[in-house]
């Protein structure tokens, strides 16, 4: 239980030192969904293959009728922008514990979204806190409008949703014990490792590492306690979220090399290509070393030197 108290008591320090106050103060947070989670087994979307990064990856060309996108104008005529966040991945998406208010990097670049769109964030957007496998259907029904939520690209999800071009580039790794004997995540094989129902990363120990003994969970958050109570050996997931981990953890380290590549991409309603390229034309903006927006976002939340933004790709044929 000290370890518990420990770990939580570090995440309230730790967000607090970085950025307590400093995104807009937006009160509506939508309680989170229930709905089902999608079915892994979905086709990928045609002419998509995720052994290519490029065809996995790429999005709609911003175009000359972008700016006047009608699910924009929507969403302009409602007075939010309805975004589908996560509340318990530490740097990303989170509930400050001291403020309250959900802060990270997805959250400022939804903000941005809201930003071009009324002039100001505040008091325009509506956060609607889900888990991983209520995004997608959260945007099929429209209940968000977009997800900022580390949302991996990938072909069976192009099948579903539609993405914007890469915004963040992360990998999978383990975060285990500072004292296991594990040094990557085939040590494992045999132990009990969590992983998030929904996710990427419970599909790829199911497939890359079928020996592992997968625990899911709704939350991934729900592993950092099951980690914590000794009731698994590991956890799997994007380094973005075990970084997070780690950091509230001085008992926790992450180990082996990324072994997955995952882009994040804006999540959208398939039938949405018009916001999808208004999305992409800000982007394509925020993405370039001369704008500086998503520098800025990026030593706002992360440690380390500033890596070379992603690259864009909009070589995806109009549907």
């Amino acid at each position: 239980m000290r370890r518990v108290i420990l770990g939580v008591l570090a995440a309230a320090v730790l967000v607090a030192g970085c950025s307590a106050g400093s995104t807009p103060q937006l009160p509506r947070v939508a309680p989170s969904s229930s709905s089902p989670a999608p079915s892994s087994s979905a086709p990928p979307a045609p002419g998509c293959d995720d052994n290519i990064y490029k065809s996995r990856v790429a999005s709609y060309a911003p175009g000359a009728s972008w700016a006047d996108s009608a699910t924009v104008a929507k969403i302009k005529s409602r007075g939010v922008l309805r975004a589908g966040v996560a509340a318990d991945n530490l740097l990303f998406g989170h509930r400050n514990p001291i403020t309250g208010v959900i802060e990270g990097f997805d959250i400022d670049v939804a903000n941005e979204v809201a930003k071009a769109i009324f002039g100001t964030a505040s008091g325009h957007v509506e956060y609607v806190v889900e888990n991983f496998a209520q995004r997608i259907p959260d945007l099929q029904s429209g209940k968000v409008d977009i997800v900022a939520d580390i949302m991996t690209i990938n072909c069976a999800r192009w099948g579903q949703i539609a993405f914007s071009t890469v915004y963040f580039q992360a990998g999978q790794q383990v975060l285990v014990r500072k004292n296991a004997p594990y040094k990557n995540i085939a040590d494992l094989n045999g132990r009990k490792v969590c992983t998030a129902k929904g996710s990427t990363g419970n599909e790829n120990v199911k497939s890359l590492y079928p020996q592992v003994r997968r625990v899911i969970v709704d939350n991934i958050s729900d592993c950092m306690v099951l980690f914590q109570q000794g009731s698994v050996e590991g956890i799997v997931s994007d380094n973005t979220v075990l970084n997070g981990f780690a950091a509230q953890d001085p008992y926790a380290q992450i180990v082996g090399p990324k072994f997955t590549n995952e882009p994040y991409g804006l999540g959208f309603n398939k039938a949405n290509v018009d916001f999808v390229r208004y999305v992409n034309a800000l982007l394509a903006k925020w993405l370039d070393p001369k704008d500086g927006t998503w520098a800025a976002i990026y030593h706002k939340w992360l440690p380390g030197p500033l890596p070379n933004p992603p690259s864009t790709n909009f070589d995806r044929p109009l549907p």
